[in-house]
């Protein structure tokens, strides 16, 4: 009988792979069985921690309802009367901060309107100067910025920037209009030559001088006030008879001073 069954474990019976296979499906087997159980187990605990905070947040919402509720009618009418208080007080001071922001600009911007009226009155109020001759006599040249006009010291057809008023030697030569001594200079064209300069960027040139020294330069002259004296001085007009070389400019550009002068 012994015989039998070690011959039907050795044999016939179960053999070594079959208990093998069996034993590792059983060992699979346990080994899920622990996994499962671990993620449960797992969850359940981080269940129990979220419903712990949920408690301790419940208990902190009690206990701050709780110190409201506790409180009498006159308290929380006091609590609010406070509130009240120092929310007033924070709006009354930025009304402040912001109402004296707008006061300054509002001034600034009134500064700077009167400002500019000013300026436009002044320059509205600035007439064009108002020339008279400088000498009295004869036109020997006038001004010729597009005709070309003769001269007897060079022998060619030149432009002319001026005019030439015959004057005796030594004769008195005046400021055309108001204004102030730009320059007094020798000139290798037009020799001793004074240049006045005018309101709105007008300026007068008298050129052929002989004298100059009735004026300095810097200094405010009127109308009429003795500048020098008529000479020959100007060695492109050399050949002509004494005269004052005599011009009037805008703003740098030469005009004719027969179209601004009053009294021929």
């Amino acid at each position: 009988m012994r015989r039998e069954n070690r011959k039907d474990f050795n044999g016939e019976g179960l053999d070594f792979k079959s208990i093998l296979y069996i034993s590792g499906s059983i060992l699979a087997i346990a080994l899920i069985g622990f996994i499962v159980t671990f993620f449960i187990y797992g969850n359940s605990l981080e269940d129990d921690t979220s419903l712990g905070r949920l408690d301790t947040t419940y208990e902190q919402n009690t206990e701050t309802t709780s110190s409201d509720f506790g409180k009498t009618v006159n308290e929380m009418e006091n609590d609010i009367t406070k509130y009240a208080v120092n929310t007033s007080g924070v709006e009354e001071n930025v009304v402040h901060a912001s109402g004296s922001k707008q006061t300054n600009t509002d001034s600034k911007s009134k500064t700077n309107t009167s400002s500019q009226n000013k300026t436009d009155n002044k320059t509205q109020t600035t007439k064009d100067p108002e020339f008279k001759l400088p000498v009295n006599g004869e036109v020997m040249t006038e001004f010729a910025k597009e005709d070309l006009v003769y001269s007897n010291t060079l022998q060619e057809w030149i432009v002319h920037n001026g005019m030439d008023i015959k004057a005796e030697k030594t004769t008195v030569v005046k400021a055309s209009a108001d204004g102030t001594v730009k320059s007094i200079k020798n000139d290798p064209r037009y020799g001793l030559t004074v240049v006045i300069e005018h309101t709105n960027g007008f300026s007068t040139v008298y050129s052929n001088l002989l004298t100059a020294e009735f004026v300095v330069k810097g200094e405010t002259v009127k109308q009429g006030q003795t500048i020098g004296t008529v000479g020959t001085t100007a060695s492109f007009e050399i050949s002509d008879e004494p005269h004052l070389h005599f011009e009037i400019l805008k703003d740098g550009e030469n005009l004719d001073p027969q179209l601004y002068i009053k009294n021929k």
